[in-house]
């Protein structure tokens, strides 16, 4: 099965949460979160590529390719980097006619 892609890259999402009590169960689930990137196009070619596979920090920082997101509020959220919050998501998905409420539920 093909992997979703965003610019022909892989990409994974770190969706924080806080477990306050076990019994009875309370999780509070925090609204934003990262999106981490592949830093080499997806392709089942190259199959020996890590930083087309996988999607960790620790091993895509290595790569040539890898762009830090150095941006702040004012200057927009980074959507040209190798790392992105959930809210660049919700933008990069609405242009694509992608419906994020259905993903985050």
């Amino acid at each position: 099965m093909r992997p979703h892609l965003i610019h022909d890259h892989k990409y994974d999402l770190r969706i924080y949460v806080l477990i306050t009590s076990y019994d009875p169960l309370t999780i509070y689930l925090y609204q934003d979160g990262l999106v981490r990137f592949a830093t080499e196009p997806y392709s089942t070619k190259n199959k020996n590529s890590r930083f087309a596979h996988l999607t960790n920090f620790s091993v895509n920082k290595r790569n040539a390719d890898y762009q830090y997101n150095n941006s702040t509020e004012a200057d927009g959220d980074g959507e040209n980097t190798s790392k992105w919050s959930l809210k660049t998501l919700r933008q990069v998905f609405q242009r694509l006619g992608i419906d994020f409420e259905i993903v985050w539920t």
